[in-house]
């Protein structure tokens, strides 16, 4: 069971983290759906503590001080992980000249939180970016991210089905877990232009003490996608995950 105050101010945090130019209090309302009557006193009181801040002359809303801190200090915590990762993405890319991401789960989301992209200029733009949320079931990241749930709980995470982004989008829950057998199996998740046309991605899961945690990722272009370039960047994963997992934290 949520908590519906405790999910508003989540909501809204999350909404503002990916707004760089801020949100009034209308647009915010519109994008969680909460009336304005009931989000005000939820705005102020975050503007007095300095979780959000308000540009006076457009009342615009923006990341306070405050959350930002916080931010900050759990980054800090964790960075010597996330610039080992970084440092391992970095190398996946200089060895294949593809993009490589990472993500952690988001709800029913995958949240892009890394990125590294070859120097070439990239053939397709991927939508993807680091603050990026798009749905975990219709990415190789989100597929391996979700992996060891139970169909009963992932259908309780999409209750209103699964929805067509692109004619390959997968819609049937038993072919996803299908697919998420086999990624239990093989530890790869594969996505070919269920989101972007023309884009094919592989992907592992990164888990911590047993539990996964992150996945990374691999996006080729179809029209490079051969037989060679696909097992190469299933090595590199596999490779990349078994250093990452080795840490004790």
């Amino acid at each position: 069971m949520t908590h519906k105050p405790t999910e508003r101010v989540l909501d809204v945090l999350n909404i503002l983290s990916i707004s760089p130019k801020g949100l009034t209090l209308t647009e915010i309302s519109e994008e969680i759906n909460v009336p304005k009557s009931t989000l005000y006193p939820i705005m102020q009181t975050m503007l007095n503590r300095n979780f959000v801040s308000l540009e006076k002359s457009s009342l615009r809303y923006s990341i306070g001080i405050s959350a930002f801190c916080i931010g900050t200090s759990l980054y800090s915590r964790n960075k010597y992980l996330m610039d080992f990762i970084q440092k391992i993405m970095k190398n996946i890319v200089a060895n294949i000249d593809e993009t490589c991401q990472m993500g952690v789960l988001d709800g029913n989301n995958v949240l892009y939180v890394l990125k590294e992209d070859p120097v070439k200029d990239m053939d397709i733009r991927l939508i993807s970016h680091v603050g990026k949320r798009i749905p975990a079931y219709c990415t190789a990241l989100g597929k391996a991210l979700l992996s060891k749930y139970r169909i009963e709980e992932i259908k309780s995470l999409y209750p209103k089905g699964l929805k067509v982004i692109t004619k390959n989008t997968i819609t049937d829950f038993n072919v996803l877990e299908d697919q998420l057998k086999k990624i239990r199996e093989t530890n790869v998740a594969t996505e070919v232009e269920e989101v972007t046309k023309f884009l094919k991605c592989y992907a592992v899961p990164l888990t911590l003490k047993g539990k996964i945690v992150a996945a990374i990722s691999i996006s080729i272009p179809t029209f490079r996608a051969t037989e060679d370039k696909d097992k190469q960047a299933i090595e590199l994963l596999l490779k990349a995950k078994e250093k990452i997992d080795s840490i004790n934290l």
